[in-house]
């Protein structure tokens, strides 16, 4: 069994990677650091373990243990890396956007790589520090990774994708509160989120001559979790060609596949799985991406790399089912 450490417990992606890691077979929670609520129960915070764990949170770290999550707000994992020291063989998987791109990947002589499983398995094989990606930009870079990886993005791609309230984190805002966002429907940030950094660098890692524009529109939606993203570019070529090249690239994934029929979020939601369906309209294919934002887009994907830089299998700890009632 591996021993796990958790930095900053108290959030919806640190609840989502308890629920895991204590249902996983070869892992076990070794601590879980937060100093607002040490001594506290984890059950008492994070309510749907009530039953399932005894684990109280700490102030106190183990640096030897074998692998660190950082559940910290993005910006504060260099902060908190810079106060303390783990043992040579911890491995670190990073939640939040301090190490994703290439300018910050090298830190104090570790290199992060950047944890999208299908778009560089092997490199995370072998990675023993993780920049885990953002929740948009997974269920984004899934729908055009096939078209960057044979050079077919020559145009504009322009996407919509909407988030559920969960993706703000547990911090109230004036457009977090359950008045707000019940019935109601906006867009924030348009144009400058601040995934498109990663997004694009991916793309033109993938495909070098890609000079066109990411036009990235993200919206709020009045449900909790799950992100729906629909997305589409010029393509010269039929639906069957699209199709075939899609499910030719993501043939040895083990959570991305491909759907026959329009989608919708409870196919996704409490899962593991990016789903993608294509339609084509004139020269225009519209490509739908659908994740759950903690799972895939956090802390589901967080566990996929963390088998993977042990050697275990993918989806161990991650066969879960769809809420679809």
């Amino acid at each position: 069994m591996i021993q796990v450490g958790i930095i900053g417990g108290a959030g919806y992606t640190a609840g989502e990677l308890i629920r895991l890691l204590l249902q996983h077979p070869k892992a076990a929670i070794n601590f879980v650091y937060s100093t607002s609520n040490a001594g506290n129960k984890i059950a008492n915070v994070h309510q749907d373990l009530v039953g399932s764990t005894d684990l109280t949170f700490t102030n106190k770290i183990n640096a030897s243990v074998d692998v660190l999550f950082l559940c910290l707000g993005h910006g504060n994992s260099k902060q908190f890396l810079e106060t303390h020291t783990f043992s040579n063989h911890t491995k670190i998987i990073d939640l939040g956007n301090d190490f994703r791109l290439e300018a910050d990947s090298n830190f104090q002589g570790k290199e992060f790589v950047y944890g999208l499983p299908e778009f560089q398995k092997e490199a995370i094989q072998n990675a023993s520090y993780i920049a885990n990606p953002g929740c948009f930009a997974t269920a984004i870079q899934l729908g055009f990774l096939p078209l960057a990886n044979t050079g077919l993005l020559q145009n504009d791609v322009h996407i919509n994708a909407v988030t559920g309230a969960t993706g703000a984190g547990t911090s109230l805002s004036a457009t977090t509160h359950f008045t707000w966002r019940d019935n109601n429907f906006s867009y924030y940030k348009p144009f400058t989120h601040q995934h498109l950094g990663e997004i694009n660098q991916t793309l033109h890692t993938l495909q070098t001559s890609f000079k066109s524009e990411v036009l990235f529109l993200p919206n709020r939606g009045n449900f909790s979790r799950g992100i729906y993203a629909t997305q589409y570019t010029h393509f010269e070529g039929t639906l069957d060609e699209a199709k075939q090249l899609y499910t030719e690239y993501y043939k040895d994934a083990v959570f991305t596949h491909m759907a026959d029929q329009e989608l919708h979020l409870k196919q996704v939601v409490n899962t593991n799985k990016c789903l993608i369906h294509l339609h084509k309209h004139r020269d225009k294919l519209l490509i739908t991406s659908i994740i759950d934002n903690l799972l895939k887009g956090a802390s589901g994907q967080a566990v996929q790399n963390m088998n993977l830089m042990f050697g275990f299998q993918e989806n161990t700890g991650l066969q879960l089912k769809a809420t679809y009632f």
